[in-house]
């Protein structure tokens, strides 16, 4: 049996993306998405709960990001998680779990500019 790795987020960026350029001319670009859920306690209180997400975006996706994303950018983003693991300093064992992005869609409406779509 196949199976499925699909990441479905809207959500807002909370910082700036980092775009690094590797060798090769391979272009990364990283940075956080926050997801809110809201939802109504016991006593009817709403209370909101979010969600960190690290992106990893690559190649025409990352220089797209670089260049139209801002912190506070609202985005749908589809990707799939890929988690991996490093030593740091201490020789300790680290995991990351992160989103590679496939593509994203901005949902902020600026006046001077169209909907940007985009995906590798």
């Amino acid at each position: 049996m196949r199976g499925l790795n699909k990441v479905m987020l809207i959500g807002n960026l909370g910082k700036e993306p980092e775009v690094q350029m590797l060798e090769g001319g391979i272009t990364v670009a990283k940075f956080s998405l926050a997801t809110t859920e809201s939802y109504r306690d016991k006593e009817g209180n709403v209370q909101s709960e979010t969600e960190w997400h690290n992106i990893v975006a690559w190649r025409s996706l990352a220089d797209l990001a670089g260049k139209y994303l801002k912190k506070g950018s609202t985005i749908y983003l589809e990707g799939k998680i890929k988690t991996r693991s490093y030593e740091d300093k201490e020789s300790n064992k680290k995991y990351v779990t992160e989103i590679i992005a496939e593509s994203f869609i901005m949902l902020d409406k600026p006046a001077d500019k169209a909907e940007i779509n985009a995906s590798f």
